[in-house]
């Protein structure tokens, strides 16, 4: 019986999810692009010499999209795909194991964004809106 009264407000944690997921990714395309909030990277995407630059444009755009639950799928699966490029291009070299080479954030982006793909963008997504 509890179960099946939490499974009830499985579509508004895959939203909460989903805006969260969104705005963390955005934010570091923020950092690289609108140098916001201040930091390491701040300003680094303006020079487009690595494919971190690349990355960033990916971060700022697709992290919105999928904050704001348009375009999800398609938006969840660019950034899918970029976090597993960017995780082998990046951060496997650097160790084999995750928690040494810094790339546990992108493991972890790419499959929650992959599941994204799968689950669509649950509540409080302008998806839902467009479709009504």
């Amino acid at each position: 019986m509890m179960n099946s009264s939490l499974a009830t407000h499985a579509p508004k944690m895959l939203g909460a999810l989903r805006i969260m997921s969104g705005l963390l990714f955005l934010e570091h395309g923020a950092q690289k692009f609108l140098s916001f909030p201040a930091g390491e990277m701040a300003g680094y995407g303006w020079t487009f010499e690595s494919a971190g630059a690349f990355a960033g444009i990916i971060e700022l755009v697709a992290g919105a999209l999928i904050a704001l639950g348009l375009f999800t799928r398609p938006a969840a699966f660019l950034a899918s795909g970029t976090m597993a490029v960017g995780y082998f291009l990046a951060h496997a070299r650097q160790n084999f194991f995750p928690v040494n080479n810094g790339g546990d954030a992108a493991i972890l982006y790419c499959f929650v964004f992959l599941y994204f793909v799968f689950a669509g963008p649950g509540a409080f997504s302008l998806d839902s809106r467009l479709r009504k």
